[in-house]
């Protein structure tokens, strides 16, 4: 009864067999009208702080929602297997050892574990470490079948998750969208045609397009980070493209050859068939300067800490971007709204004075 009770309270309700996010709640406006602080008799609400500091409190409630998140599996996890051990008559340690311990592969051979001693980066004799190489191991094994049964019976099981993500307005002013128009997800990424993990993360973008053909439109925003000389006019350069009506070609393009001086810019409009002689003096008059700037800043703005960064219907995704984590929250936003992206993302982002920050080497 005390986990039952747990779970309600956590927002954790076994009711469809998914996961669902719902749309984010905005604060009330008795909320936002709450004086925080009051200076020389200046009085400052919550909903004044939220427009001074609107990407500080988005990093910081995005970064609570994740805690959240992984609070409410632990106890989702922890309420799967006390009611599975109650079906089969065992405690949880039991439950354990039948369906995970006695699933796992018998310790490597001598001779593999010679081959794992010399990849390890180690001074020690194989004698003195082997244990340490057995036991680590071990341990993975483990944990990739208690995953795996895990999953196992969270599929057999209703889940309902009902804690909203936090959410930031993206601006959708001048910026080419592909995929299916009205579709009730958008994904929205800041890159940089230069940094190479944007380069390796192609592929990624490319087959989630694929996989939720129809269902999805994806944009993509400029964020030419200082450390790459060359990626301000490749920006630039799929603008004016863009400008012929063949943006995505050209940004397809870029990805695919990865070179980006001048002449290279140039000659994929060749390639492309454009008007050269319009491309040319657009990229050499700088005129889609100031709109790859006005999307850095708005990066700068909503605190991007690098690229590539991805915002899902507005829903900072932070960590790791692997296919699986991105395939997973496109599924939860697919399916938890019937309104297209288009009505609650497009409004522009509130005026911000870009903040100073570091942004990481790729």
């Amino acid at each position: 009864m005390a986990l039952n009770r747990k779970l309600k309270s956590l927002g954790v309700v076994a009711a469809a067999c998914c996961f669902w996010a719902a749309p984010a709640q905005t604060n009330s406006k008795s909320d936002e009208d709450v004086v925080a602080v009051e200076i020389n008799g200046v009085k400052l609400t919550l909903k004044d702080l939220e427009q001074k500091r609107a990407s500080v409190l988005f990093q910081a409630r995005t970064n609570y929602y994740e805690t959240e998140r992984k609070v409410i599996d632990d106890v989702v996890d922890e309420y799967l297997l006390d009611q599975q051990a109650k079906k089969e008559g065992v405690t949880v340690a039991e439950l354990l050892e039948r369906h995970v311990n006695a699933q796992v592969a018998k310790d490597p051979s001598e001779e593999a574990l010679h081959v794992y001693y010399e990849g390890v980066d180690t001074s020690e004799s194989y004698e003195s470490v082997r244990g340490k190489i057995v036991d680590s191991l071990r341990q993975r094994r483990q944990a990739k079948a208690k995953a795996a049964y895990l999953q196992s019976l969270r599929s057999q099981t209703p889940i309902i998750l009902r804690l909203p993500p936090p959410r930031t307005l993206i601006s959708m002013q001048d910026v080419p969208v592909r995929g299916a128009a009205k579709s009730r997800v958008r994904v929205v990424e800041f890159a940089d045609y230069q940094c190479p993990v944007c380069q390796q993360f192609e592929p990624v973008m490319e087959k989630l397009e694929a996989d939720f053909k129809g269902k999805i439109e994806f944009a993509f925003k400029d964020f030419p980070l200082s450390m790459h000389p060359d990626a301000p006019k490749a920006a630039e350069a799929a603008h004016c493209a863009g400008a012929q009506g063949k943006y995505w070609e050209y940004h397809d393009l870029m990805f695919a050859k990865k070179r980006l001086d001048e002449a290279a810019l140039k000659n994929y409009a060749t390639d492309l068939k454009l008007d050269t002689t319009n491309f040319n003096t657009c990229l050499d008059k700088g005129q889609m300067t100031t709109l790859v700037n006005t999307q850095a800043n708005e990066a700068q703005a909503l605190g991007v800490p690098g690229t590539p960064t991805i915002f899902v219907n507005g829903r900072f995704v932070s960590g790791n971007l692997t296919y699986e984590k991105l395939h997973a929250i496109i599924a939860e936003e697919i399916s938890a709204t019937s309104e297209p992206a288009a009505a609650r993302a497009d409004a522009p982002t509130p005026n911000q004075a870009p903040h100073n920050m570091h942004v990481p080497q790729p």
